[in-house]
This record gives structure tokens, sequence and C-alpha cells, in this order.
């Protein structure tokens, strides 16, 4: 059975949105997705709902709590899921996949703009033993340790990081909700962050919701005359002690993408593959994940970049969008932020400098400290 993506809906990507709580946003994010999806009714119509969330952000315990009112999901069945939006997607595709579920709603959202210790909310996650007595005034700082070991095992320079940043402002500008874009952005005129990560290679949190509607081939078309085939979803967590893992390599997102690729029959995604989206909320990631994809050989992705491969017109282009560097990290909502602006692309709703948009990937890691990483492949 085939499932369908027949509808989607998006609110906010603003640095603080101010006048609508996160629950407000969930409420105008699912209109926009029913409206999308043909004027779906939540109370017939919906089978069921998947919310992704963390409690850690919302700052409320147990804050599914909030998740059926504002999708319309009220005493009806309502699934939550402590993980990224893609993650949800996946959850929503092996319901429908069992033949339980016709139609499936999935749903996350992020106000990070309402977090006032935000440092050290991510801070808190890190092993308590090991990492969080270090007392690290930034926890970027784990990050630039990955970035130290990946450009020093694979000879990626700072002028990698410079084309990764300087691409993604220039494909934001095109994208409406790309609120950080700012074409011309020079990287090497940014402060250090933690050595090698300048304040541009690191992307900025953002307030967002977005609502994604899946259905079964048996019912899609109902709703919508052009889904999008969400022809694999797997998701894979890398040992999680900072210690132990691959600093210098995302192992998850290529356990996650080997999965998704065994799904939907590739065999070789970087001829099959007609774009992508991934996670680079940090630009040496955007390479790593492009590699992790085997969208490029280990330790090539950074060169491929420089002679236009990964561009807008390129080859084989990565981050249309401008990724989480032009859009921003609205938490666990950034899986499904990413799978939006492909769909859209697929469906022909965003002009895009792209020459095949029948398949396409998408990528979603959870940030730091997680290695947890989502991948789902698209069809049209």
């Amino acid at each position: 059975m085939k499932v369908g993506i027949v509808g989607v809906g998006w609110f906010g990507f603003q640095p603080e949105v101010v006048d609508y709580s996160f629950r407000e946003m969930m409420f105008k994010a699912a209109q926009r997705a029913y409206q999308d999806a043909g004027g779906l009714d939540p109370r017939s119509d919906v089978d069921a709902f998947v919310s992704c969330q963390e409690d850690f952000w919302e700052g409320i315990a147990i804050s599914d709590e909030f998740a059926p009112d504002p999708v319309g999901g009220a005493m009806k069945s309502v699934y939550t899921v402590t993980g990224d939006g893609l993650q949800c997607v996946g959850q929503a595709y092996m319901m429908i996949k069992s033949g339980l579920f016709d139609v499936v709603v999935v749903e996350s959202h992020a106000k990070p703009s309402d977090i006032v210790t935000l440092n050290d909310v991510m801070f808190f996650a890190t092993d308590p033993i090991s990492v969080r007595p270090l007392s690290l005034e930034n926890t970027h700082a784990l990050a630039a340790l990955e970035a130290r070991a990946y450009m020093d095992k694979f000879n990626v320079s700072e002028e990698h990081l410079d084309a990764v940043v300087e691409k993604a402002h220039k494909a934001g500008s095109k994208n409406p909700r790309a609120v950080y874009a700012s074409p011309g952005r020079s990287r090497p005129d940014t402060p250090v962050v933690a050595d090698p990560l300048r304040e541009a290679d690191i992307a900025k949190f953002v307030d967002a919701a977005v609502v994604v509607v899946l259905a079964s081939e048996r019912v899609a078309k109902s709703f919508n005359d052009t889904p999008v085939w969400v022809a694999g979803a797997w998701w894979s967590t890398e040992i999680s002690s900072l210690e132990l893992h691959d600093w210098a390599f995302p192992l998850h997102a290529r356990e996650a993408a080997d999965g998704a690729y065994t799904q939907a029959k590739i065999a070789d995604p970087a001829k099959e593959v007609g774009f992508a989206e991934v996670d680079n909320r940090y630009s040496f990631k955007e390479l790593q994940h492009i590699e992790a994809l085997r969208l490029a050989p280990r330790g090539m992705a950074g060169e491929l970049l420089a002679d236009g491969a990964f561009c807008p017109g390129g080859r084989l282009p990565v981050n249309l969008s401008g990724g989480a560097l032009a859009e921003g990290v609205p938490f666990e909502v950034h899986g499904l932020a990413r799978l939006s602006y492909a769909v859209a692309v697929m469906r022909g709703d965003i002009k895009a400098q792209v020459d095949r948009r029948e398949t396409a990937v998408v990528h979603s890691w959870r940030g730091v400290p997680t290695t947890t990483s989502t991948v789902a492949v698209l069809r049209i």
C-alpha cells in the first residue's frame, strides 16, 4: 500500500511570534494543511494524529496534553513522540502501511523565543556524569569538536564552509520563509564562536509550526490530485555517549538513509535522487550529511560543492530552501520544515532551479548532543 502526502500547512518561521501562543500556531498550521488537502474535516476524515515534541522545549511537563485540541483531535486517537517531526512522518507511514489507518495527521511546533535559558536547556541533555560537570558556557563547543574531527580526517577546509554558507543564503533569498537569508554575507567576517565554527556557521532559532496530512493510496486522490508519495522512511540513533560515537562521520544518518533507500528500492542515490533537503544547522553538517546520504563519497562533498554540483541548477541541488542556515531551526519542527519545502518543489508550488524533481530525499538530525537522524524518500 502506498502512502501519500496530501496536505501541508505551516505558520510562523519568524525569530519571534509575538501574537500567537504555540497552541494557536498549531491551529493555524492545521487549518492551512486541511485546506491544502481539499478542505479535509479533521473530525470526520482523520483516523489518527501524531504529535512530535519534547517537554524540555515547552517548559511544561506532559506537554503532549496540548496536542489534541489545536489540530482537531479531541476525543480521537492522538499519539505523541519525543522526537523530530520527520520521525512522526515515519510513524504515520507505518500506521498507514499496516492497513489499519487511511488518514493520519502529523504535527510539530516550536517556540524557542519563549525560552530564557536556552543554552542551559540544551546542556541539560548532555551526559550528567561525563559532560555536564564540564559546565560549558556554550553547547556549540560540542559541535565544534565534531567539525574539527571531520575537517581534519577528510581534509575539509574553511573555504568549503564558506561555500556552504554562501550557497545557503543565496538559495534562501528565494524562500519567503527564510528570515535569516542574507545574500552576500561573508562567513570570515563573522566572529568565532567555538573554533572552527563562526557565527555564520550556526543556524539561529525560529518559531514555527508545521502540519502534514498523510493518506493511503486508496483515499489519497479524494483529497488531493497531486499527492507526493513517501517511498521510504527510516530513523536511527547511534550510541548516545559522546565519548563513544563517531565524531568525524554521522553513522546515524548513514543508517537512516540506507534503511529509507532499501524501502524505496534506490541502489545509487547519487544518480537516482533529483534533489535533497538535509540538516545544515551547522555548515559542516551539510557536507557530512551529503556524504552520509551517499550523495557524495566521504570527504568529497566540499569539492563537489565548489564545482557547483549541489548548488541550485546543479547536478543534484541540496537545500534549495537554504536549509536551517537561512530558515532557522524550529526545534523538532525542523524535519517537517525540510519535508514541506521538498513537497512544494515536487508539486511545482515553488519554482526552484532543479532539473529532476521526481525523486527527493529529506533528512533531519535532532541536533547537539543527540545522535538521531531520520530520512524520508519522496516520489511523484
